[in-house]
């Protein structure tokens, strides 16, 4: 089981990996929307905002968060630190239900970019 360490360090690697980016996936990732990840083994949830290309984690709180953030990420440690390191098809694991992401229609539309 990742710990939260592990999974502070694949939302890092993710926040990096966008921010290099270029062209589609760029574009997708230059909003600016409150964002939450909730792992649900560990039962902790990382807060805070998709801004500058980025995701900058404001906060590691115990349990779900309190408010409903813009774009929300459900899954296990595991399952994170594989869809980051590249182990893990987002598609296959949302499709499966291993992976849940929630956000406005028009959100989903450029997030799709990223997937």
């Amino acid at each position: 089981m990742a710990t939260i360490e592990e999974c502070r360090a694949a939302l890092e690697k993710l926040s990096e990996n966008m921010q290099g980016a270029g062209g589609d996936v760029r574009e997708a990732a230059a909003m600016d929307r409150s964002v939450s990840c909730r792992v649900t083994d560990l039962d902790v949830t990382f807060v805070g905002r998709l801004t500058g290309g980025r995701i900058e984690v404001d906060d590691t709180l115990q349990g779900p968060p309190p408010q409903k953030a813009q774009i929300r990420l459900t899954l296990s440690g595991d399952d994170l630190v594989a869809l980051v390191d590249g182990g893990l098809n987002f598609a296959q694991a949302w499709a499966s239900g291993r992976v849940k992401l929630e956000a406005g229609l028009r959100d989903l539309f450029r997030l799709r970019k990223l997937l």
